[in-house]
Parts: structure tokens; sequence; C-alpha cells
């Protein structure tokens, strides 16, 4: 196997293409020549990331809801129509959910917990056997650096993000020796829509929601084309663990120093950043 995984050529499936990181990930592949089976619910958007991705290979559109079992379970026959094989499964779709804890209902933190952690999950058992008949395959899964530090007001969306690093790591003990990589992604502030697209617990008034989503707009500053490229040269590289944004590095550095008291830390510690000219 060579040392860079050389994507020319090869066949990728992308989850949560229609925007935001998914779709600046589908056009970093495009532009290295990478085939593309694109998948959301927004078939619009899958459109738009069609159409701004480089030309002269295979992309098709799908409308998939990952937190749909039965949806999950067909896709493979889906791809396996339009594409003769898969070596890259892009699991990026996710969603969020404003308010604490006590906020938010049973319900909503199962909605999210179905498309966040179980989406991966049945994504990655659907699409298994296929990478494994691959010469050099690899799933990228993305987490947050929500998966690796805890604010409060975040429960639902730190659970599944946990979840989904820690089933990341594990299973890439589990695929040692064979062709199939695992990459866990930990991206911080990237410039989408998903704080502003949270959905927002029944318990608290749209004013309240709003305000509560203002300050975490404001955080969300790091383009997805750069977060995209950052992904994709690290999947090249075959990097197991990627940190996306110095706001995720910086975060992870200080957890790594105080795993219990990061987030007093980082609180402390903001207002004097902001200040500084590297920040």
């Amino acid at each position: 196997m060579a040392d860079r995984m050389q994507l020319k050529g090869r066949t990728a499936i992308v989850t949560g293409a229609a925007s935001g990181i998914g779709r600046a990930i589908a056009q970093s592949l495009g532009r290295r020549g990478c085939h593309l089976a694109l998948a959301d619910l927004n078939e619009a958007g899958l459109e738009e990331t069609a159409q701004s991705c480089a030309k002269g290979t295979k992309i098709t559109c799908h409308r998939l809801d990952v937190g749909d079992r039965a949806a999950i379970a067909a896709f493979p026959n889906v791809v396996r129509e339009a594409h003769e094989r898969v070596d890259l499964l892009v699991n990026n779709a996710g969603v969020a959910l404003g308010g604490t804890f006590e906020q938010v209902s049973e319900n909503d933190f199962e909605w999210l917990i179905a498309i966040n952690f179980f989406g991966v999950v049945r994504m990655t058992r659907a699409f298994l056997p296929t990478l494994k008949a691959s010469d050099d395959a690899r799933i990228v899964n993305i987490s947050s650096i929500f998966g690796i530090i805890a604010p409060p007001g975040q429960t639902a969306y730190c659970a599944s993000k946990f979840a989904v690093r820690g089933f990341s790591e594990s299973l890439r003990h589990e695929l040692k020796g064979t062709h199939v990589g695992v990459t866990v992604v930990h991206p911080g502030g990237v410039a989408t829509a998903i704080a502003r697209n949270a959905r927002a617990p029944q318990s608290i008034t749209q004013e309240q929601f709003r305000a509560a989503v203002g300050p975490v707009e404001a955080q969300l500053k790091l383009p997805p084309a750069i977060a995209a490229e950052t992904i994709v040269s690290a999947v090249e590289r075959r990097q197991p663990r990627v940190i996306v944004g110095s706001d995720a590095k910086f975060a992870t550095m200080i957890e790594r120093m105080s795993p219990v008291m990061h987030w007093q830390w980082l609180q402390r510690l903001r207002p004097r950043r902001a200040k500084t000219p590297s920040s």
C-alpha cells in the first residue's frame, strides 16, 4: 500500500453534502479526481454541490435521511447501481439541538442521537463489506471539538460526538491489518449554518433560543473550504485523527493539561486570547 492514499479515480460517499463542510469536502475530493456519491435530504442543495464540483468525474446525488434505518440499509444497492466501487465513506451529516439537558425532551435527544451517532454506525455497517473489497479504503467520521470538550448546554450534541469519537477509535483498532483505515475529525468553529438550523426545545421561547444561538454563531469563523482541505489532506496522509482550526487545537491542548477543569480554564482564557493578534 502506498504511503499516501491516492484519491484520483476512486469513489467517495459524502453524507450531508448539500452545504457546509460536506459540500466543501465534495468539492475538495472532486478536484482530486474522485468520483462522488452525494447524499443529503436537501435535494436542491445536492444539485448545487454537484454543479460546483470539478467536471470529469462521475457525480450522483441521492436523497438520504441518515436517521432512517431502512433508508440506510437500502442505500448500498442504490450506490452500487450508480458506481462500480466505493473506496471512501465520509460520514459528515449531522444536526444540532439547543438547550440544557433539562430543557431538551427525550424525543429530541433521541432524534439527534439517531442522526449524529447511529447514522454513522449504520452507514459504516452498510458499506463496510464494500469498503473491504477495495484495495485501499477509508472511513472518515466527522466528530467535533465537542467530542473532546463538553460545554454546558450541549449534552445531546456532546454525547453524540463523544460517541462518534469512541466508535471510530475502537473501529480503527479492529480494522488494523485490513485495507480499511479510519479517520476521526474534530472541527472547531466552522462557518456553517448548523447553529442557525439547530432544533429549539419546546420548553423555551424563540427569543430565548435566538439569544442562546447568537454567541455560538459568532464563534463559527473558519471557512468550510479551509476545513475541507485540512480534512482531505489528512485523509491522503492516512491520519487517524484530525483537529481542524486553531480554536479546536487550543481547546484540545487545554483539555489535555486539565481533563476535569478545562472548561473553566477556557472560559477564563477566552477574553484574554481575543485581545492577542494571533488569535
